[in-house]
């Protein structure tokens, strides 16, 4: 039986890491230690911030991102955080509010939000803002993770068609023509998925 390939990547204090063929950020950081793979929530790959399921490159320069980082990885912490946030929130909205279409929602500086538009006669007030964290907290409870998949840019623009979400269809036509994209990522969490560039935790 031939041997696993393997190849080397290089931690933040130079020394080096030799993962199997294929693995991914999750699989550094369980072979780095049992802990950091339970506190992981991404990962930066040559300075950029990826998921940790995204395969890493051979010879890349990594950093494991945690809740506990310091420096730039703690501002990646806080980020992914309210980026999942985010589209937690969108979760309970949408299911709260059904009809509801869905423009953008990332992380910002103090928080997050998305911008939605409701159902004629529809919408939450402030009384409601307790019913969201409520349906917000019962999808963490649930712990569903962040499924990203790709697309073709056509395939996407029917698909958000067909659930009614112009603005989505909107955002990947301007990307074709003003970026020449063919492919999207779309980030799928419990019942809600959403057009996104990730990363997500």
């Amino acid at each position: 039986m031939a041997a696993m390939s393997a190849f080397t990547v290089k931690l933040p204090d130079g020394s080096p890491l030799e993962l199997p063929d294929g693995a991914t950020g999750a699989v550094a950081a369980a072979a780095i230690g049992p802990r950091l793979a339970k506190d992981a929530l991404g990962i930066r790959v040559d300075g950029e911030l990826r998921d940790l399921a995204a395969p890493l490159p051979a010879g890349a320069e990594i950093a494991i991102v945690t809740a506990k980082s310091r420096g730039a990885e703690a501002d990646d912490a806080l980020w992914l955080i309210r980026h999942d946030a985010a589209h937690v929130m969108a979760t309970a909205v949408t299911e709260l509010w059904p009809g509801t279409r869905v423009s953008i929602g990332p992380p910002i500086a103090d928080g997050f939000y998305y911008d939605f538009e409701f159902p004629d006669g529809q919408g939450p007030t402030e009384a409601d803002l307790e019913r969201i964290e409520a349906k917000m907290r019962e999808h963490i409870a649930a712990d569903e993770p962040f499924e990203r998949s790709e697309l073709p840019a056509a395939d996407a623009i029917e698909r958000f068609r067909s659930e009614d979400q112009p603005y989505k269809v909107e955002l990947i036509s301007d990307l074709v023509r003003d970026e020449g994209v063919e492919e999207v990522s779309l980030y799928r969490n419990g019942p809600f998925t959403d057009l996104c560039r990730g990363p997500h935790a």
